[in-house]
């Protein structure tokens, strides 16, 4: 059996889906790699160091040809215009693992599907004790909160800490920190370590404790939100009059913030606007706001995904791919999570779908000829209903 990665197309993606030091448990399994020359140099992973575990490099070309399994960071879906010129690559029974934006990608889900190839997403793996070591959303989310904080940083033309100092005392800076989740919880983590006051807020009451523990005030807010999360763990779409109420709720303590770091996103759909227009013009001149959900739209209503702005004074960055920022790291924990993935799929030296598993039923998304992920199925047919 032959698995293979390539080197990513997706504009900025410097992150590679294979990193030499979780090679063994693959070829112990029975596994023969090859990869794409130079596919890990930009995250910082030379040629030589795959070779010393026994990589073959060959082309772009021979990856597609002669790999069962391809495994990439952003499969066509999450790079809809570079990932086209892969497409007429692959062969019928071949085996795609890759984020793949399946919930909303459904053109390109159509074209994998057609090609007869199987394609896991990794962004459905579910969120199941099991699945834990596949979870590359909670990966991704970690890279992205510490990065986040870096930004907000470096906008900021303040310091983070309290400084007592000969020429005077520095009062810390203030961080607000929206939605709780992986994301969330490292950038209060990571604004902690640098010694700034964080206050957070989720609309999900039972991370409290988690907001606490990291040594942030959780900001309490008087909304019904016992709904609010589905049975994967993941945030819910609420109704537009209760993100209207929460924006009333939330106003004092942004305009009181130094730095805003939004991170509410709900999968496979347009991420909520918390902060208004008019919530930015009450902020202080200089601060900043940093939006992790810029890539599904933002959680700021001036936020220009892929861009850093300044509106009414307020810095506003809105990233697409923070993991992209830290591509040594993120690669590591994403080649952890798509080969135990893989890992789990081999049997006995072959790869075995079994559709009663369901880490297989819930993550694979296309398979001979046909989409055959029931949430990807619902999300085209509501699609389909209105348009």
């Amino acid at each position: 059996m032959i698995v293979g990665t390539v080197k990513e197309t997706s504009p900025g993606e410097s992150r590679v889906a294979l990193v030499p030091s979780i090679l063994s448990p693959v070829t112990k399994a029975g596994w023969e790699v090859i990869m794409e020359s130079g596919a890990g140099a930009e995250a910082g992973y030379p040629d030589a160091d795959y070779e010393a575990k026994g990589v073959t490099l060959v082309s772009r070309r021979e990856v597609f040809e002669k790999a069962d399994v391809v495994l990439q960071v952003r499969g066509l879906g999450a790079n809809p215009d570079e990932g086209k010129a892969d497409l007429d690559s692959f062969r019928k029974g071949q085996i795609l693992i890759s984020l793949f934006e399946p919930l909303t990608a459904h053109d390109e889900v159509q074209a994998v599907a057609s090609r007869g190839v199987s394609l896991f997403a990794m962004e459905l793996i579910p969120r199941i004790t099991r699945a834990q070591s596949m979870d590359v959303l909670s990966s991704m989310a970690t890279v992205a909160g510490y990065r986040a904080v870096l930004l907000g940083a470096q906008y900021l033309r303040k310091m983070f800490p309290m400084l007592m100092t000969a020429a005077g005392t520095i009062a810390p800076a203030r961080i607000f920190v929206v939605g709780a989740g992986v994301a969330g919880l490292q950038a209060i983590a990571t604004a902690r370590r640098l010694g700034a006051q964080v206050e957070a807020y989720d609309l999900r009451p039972a991370v409290k404790e988690q907001v606490q523990s990291l040594g942030a005030k959780f900001v309490e807010m008087e909304l019904e939100a016992e709904k609010s999360e589905d049975k994967g763990g993941y945030a819910k779409a609420m109704s537009e009059d209760f993100y209207k109420k929460q924006r009333e709720l939330m106003s004092r303590v942004v305009a009181s913030s130094d730095v805003v770091i939004t991170t509410a996103a709900v999968p496979g759909k347009k991420a909520p606007v918390l902060i208004t227009a008019d919530m930015v013009k009450k902020m202080a001149p200089r601060s900043v706001i940093v939006d992790v959900a810029a890539e599904r739209g933002g959680n700021c209503e001036l936020t220009r995904p892929g861009e850093v702005v300044e509106e009414h004074g307020v810095i506003i960055a809105g990233p697409t791919n923070l993991p992209a920022q830290a591509s040594f790291h993120a690669s590591q924990m994403y080649a952890k999570n798509v080969t135990t993935l893989l890992l789990h799929l081999t049997k006995d030296g072959r790869i075995t779908l079994d559709l009663e598993d369901e880490i297989v039923r819930e993550t694979l998304v296309t398979h001979e000829g046909e989409v055959t992920s029931a949430r990807v199925k619902e999300a085209m047919e509501l699609s389909s209903a209105t348009t």
